[in-house]
């Protein structure tokens, strides 16, 4: 039997793991918000202050952010950045 896990439990754990990133996000200036939750359970993420025209901002989404929530919050599907600076 799969237990049904609402919208704002989900916003709490996603929340609860980057609350493990925001450490080194803050190291630079930086920090990430959560926007929304999909109804196909895809986060939408906006990294803020430096963070959002950081040109390491793909790496550190792709390497932190994005594994950290996969990792803690398996009910998500996606995790997407709406502001990341592309890495050349």
């Amino acid at each position: 039997m799969e237990t049904v896990v609402n919208n704002d439990q989900l916003i709490s754990k996603v929340e609860r793991a980057l609350d493990s990133m925001r450490p080194y996000l803050a190291a630079d200036g930086g920090n990430v918000k959560v926007l929304e939750i999909t109804e196909d359970k895809t986060v939408r993420l906006e990294l803020v202050g430096s963070c959002g025209s950081c040109p390491m901002s793909a790496m550190t989404f792709k390497g932190g952010l994005e594994e950290a929530i996969l990792k803690a919050v398996p009910e998500i599907t996606k995790v997407e950045a709406v502001n990341i600076t592309p890495a050349f």
